[in-house]
Order: C-alpha cells, then sequence, then structure tokens
C-alpha cells in the first residue's frame, strides 16, 4: 500500500493507548492520512483494570471501541493486527494483513509485564497489563474461593493465600481491592468458609510502597494497606514461584496457589529498530520532537519513548499523563509542518501523581504539596471519571462505585470463559 495517497502524507501510528489514540484523535479532521494499528479492536483505560480482576468493573466499562471512536472520520484508517517487523529504509509496515508504507511512523506501542528473565514465575503468575489478562485474573480469583468450598484442611490455606508483587500503583490499588473483597463481600457470598484466614501479601523490592511518591504517601499507603489487613513486605525480592510455593532472596518462603506480577514492566519489543536506538527497559530514545535516534521518519510516544531533558535527564516517568503530553505536542508539532511553522521542543509538566486504596482511603502528589484520605479518594475518583473517553462510561461506571459504596458490594462476580464446545 503506497504512502501518501491523494498528496497526502501519511502517518502510520502503532499503538492504540493514551498515546497513539490521543495522537490519532487530535490528527482527526487534518490534511495527513492516518492509519492507526492495534492488535485489539478497543482502547483500554489501564488505571482501572484491577476493578475488572476483582469483579468491581465490567470490561466494557474501560473499553473503548476504536471504529467507535473515528466512525464519522475521514482521514483516520483502523486496522487490527499485529505488527511483524518494520523497514526503516524502505518506510513499511509489514503485518499479517498486509504491508502498509508511510511517511511517518509513530511508535506508540507502551510496555509489558516484565519478569526479569524468570520464566518459572512467568509461567505460573498472573499478569494484568490487558482486559483479557484481567479477566483471566477475574476468573482464577473467584474460582478460587469456589474451590475453598470443598477443599482440605491442608489445602485450604495455600488457596487463600494471596501473593501480589509489586507496591506501585497496581500493586497497592489491587491489594486495596482484594482486601475490601475479604472484608465486606466473601464472608455473604461464602458463609461456610473462614475468611479469617484469607491473607494478601503486598511483596515490594524497594525500601517502601508507591516508592516514587512522597514520604507522606509512602507511609500513609502503607498504613492503609496494614489497617486493612494486608501483609506489607518491603525489601523483598522474589526469586522463584513454582505454582505453589513462593520463594523470597534470603530463603523465606510462602505457600500459595497465586501469586499476581505487578513488579515492572519492560518495553514491547518491535522487529527492525536497531540495537542503537534502544536504551535500559527495551525503551526508544529519542530527541525532544520525539524522533527516534537514529532513523528518519520515525518517532516514539509514550511509556516506549525515552526523552532526557533538563527537568528530567533520566527520562520521563511512565504515566497516562506524561504519554497524553507526548501526543499533544507531537500533534502540534505535525500541525505546525504543515503550516511551514517550527515545532517546539518537549517538557514535560508534573501533573501529580495519585493512587487509592480501598473507600475513602487514597493518596494523592501534586506539585508543591501531597494529601492522603477522604478528599485524596475524591480526587482520585473525579480525575478518573474525566479521563474517561466516554459519557455513557463515565456514568456507568459513576453509578457502579457509588453502588459499591453504599452497599458494600457489587453484582458483577461472574465467571466468562469462552465455551469452545459450541
Amino acid at each position: 500500500m503506497a504512502a501518501g495517497t491523494n498528496n497526502r502524507q501519511r502517518i502510520v501510528i502503532l499503538g492504540a493507548g493514551f498515546a497513539g489514540l490521543r495522537l490519532a484523535r487530535a490528527l482527526n479532521g487534518t490534511k495527513y492520512e492516518v492509519f492507526l494499528i492495534d492488535k485489539h479492536n478497543y482502547h483500554q483505560f489501564q488505571p482501572l483494570m484491577y476493578q475488572v480482576a476483582t469483579a468491581r468493573l465490567e470490561p466494557s466499562s474501560i473499553s473503548f471501541p476504536l471504529r467507535k471512536v473515528f466512525q464519522h472520520s475521514k482521514n483516520v484508517n483502523i486496522r487490527i493486527t499485529e505488527v511483524s517487523r518494520i523497514d526503516t529504509d524502505a518506510r513499511i509496515v509489514y503485518t499479517p494483513i498486509g504491508d502498509i508504507a508511510y511517511d511517518k511512523l509513530v511508535i506508540a506501542m507502551g510496555c509489558t509485564t516484565n519478569y526479569f528473565g524468570n520464566i518459572r514465575i512467568q509461567s505460573n503468575s498472573f499478569p494484568m497489563k490487558s482486559v483479557p489478562q484481567a479477566m483471566a485474573l477475574r476468573n482464577r480469583i473467584l474460582k478460587t474461593f469456589e474451590d475453598t468450598i470443598v477443599a482440605g484442611p491442608d489445602e485450604l490455606q495455600s488457596l487463600l493465600n494471596f501473593v501480589i508483587v509489586g507496591g506501585g500503583p497496581t500493586g497497592v490499588e489491587l491489594a486495596g481491592a482484594m482486601a475490601e473483597m475479604k472484608k465486606y463481600i466473601l464472608p455473604k457470598d461464602y458463609p461456610g468458609v473462614d475468611f479469617s484466614r484469607f491473607t494478601i501479601y503486598l511483596l515490594e523490592g524497594s525500601p517502601h510502597t508507591l516508592n516514587a511518591m512522597s514520604e507522606a504517601s509512602k507511609t500513609k499507603s502503607r498504613q492503609f494497606l496494614e489497617s486493612l489487613g494486608v501483609i506489607v513486605k518491603t525489601g523483598t525480592v522474589v526469586e522463584d514461584y513454582d505454582g505453589t510455593i513462593v520463594k523470597l532472596r534470603g530463603g523465606e518462603t510462602i505457600t500459595a496457589r497465586n501469586l499476581i506480577w505487578a513488579a515492572g514492566v519492560t518495553a514491547n519489543t518491535l522487529q527492525g529498530i536497531p540495537a542503537a536506538s534502544i536504551t535500559r527497559g527495551g525503551r526508544l530514545i529519542t530527541n525532544r520532537y520525539f524522533e527516534v535516534q537514529g532513523l528518519s521518519g520515525v518517532y516514539a510516544i509514550g511509556d516506549i519513548a525515552y526523552m532526557e531533558t533538563p527537568k528530567y535527564p533520566h527520562g520521563h516517568p511512565q504515566l497516562a499523563n506524561v504519554a497524553i503530553s507526548h501526543a499533544g505536542i507531537l500533534a502540534r508539532n505535525f500541525k505546525r509542518e504543515l503550516k511551514d511553522k517550527p515545532r517546539e521542543e518537549f517538557e514535560y509538566h508534573n501533573k501529580g501523581t495519585m493512587a487509592t486504596v480501598g473507600k475513602r482511603k487514597a493518596v494523592v502528589d501534586l506539585p508543591g504539596f501531597s494529601f492522603q484520605g477522604l478528599f485524596a479518594w475524591l480526587t482520585w475518583m473525579f480525575v478518573h471519571l474525566m479521563l474517561i473517553l466516554s459519557v455513557k462510561n463515565r456514568l456507568f461506571i459513576f453509578l457502579n462505585w457509588m453502588m459499591s459504596y453504599f452497599a458494600n458490594d457489587s453484582t458483577l462476580r461472574l465467571m466468562l470463559k469462552a465455551d469452545t464446545q459450541g
């Protein structure tokens, strides 16, 4: 497929996460011909993935069909496929459904779970980086609770031990949500099971939970978790997991049938990128205009991009706000190019970070100050609702949250699996 048809420059965007989708939306209605490529036909709102995994939200609440987003667009084309490789000399993206030529290529493929080379942990644990993975985890969590009804005394504690590895926002929020299930929901659903034995471990290799946040938020997040009954172990590294025994550095072990891995990310790989353009974590080195080092016409934005600036000499944090800011400035520069105007260099202006631990429990860091507790929880809810794409989804999520708040329950505890028998 030739690039630049109808005298239009063609921009191919790989990935429909926060960065890729924002860029495509910003270029909608421009003189560029845009191709947005993703292996899923929807955009997924990752910050609320843990609520899908704990049966507090349905996946449709945090997923947005790409063709619905662009159904009135005349210049944005959607292609649902994997990318096999790219040829940066010929300027071609190779996919199973055909080759797509480009004038400009924007790589916004984000990150995937990082197991740090441990194949056994990868094989036996549950990640949570996509809606299908969150649904698989939800099914596993609910099936585990069903298994406790008939489990023998030797097996029961192993089923009731859940180990979450990674004390960043994902791990903290998931641990808090599971602790609230233990307190409010499980005793009602399974009155014959002693859920006082249900133990949630949160293991973190660094000295603190939410280690990238302020001292007050680090301290308070741990206090919130421990008040909910979560066993928090910091400075703790998981060395192995065989599906039954979690082995920690130093020799300690935990017997658990379920281990959830939220301990780190690494950039998604793409065949055709030279090694000289890649730095630690698999991220692509860019200049202040998002151009990938050593490659003409290739840009990178979002979690996969590594850009050193005066304020961030070691690269920007891999956050949704950063990805959205990347896309906004790159779109503006592409539009300025059409008008032969000079481009703008990028610098990220920190808008703050936040995490929720449970009902009325959250931590928020804003530039210059931080706060925790009820107001932080309300702030967290408001910000996340505003980031949701559609008004309908915002309404569904808000109603679910309010019903959960007042009833301490949800009606979404369904194990949904594909029926391959027809």
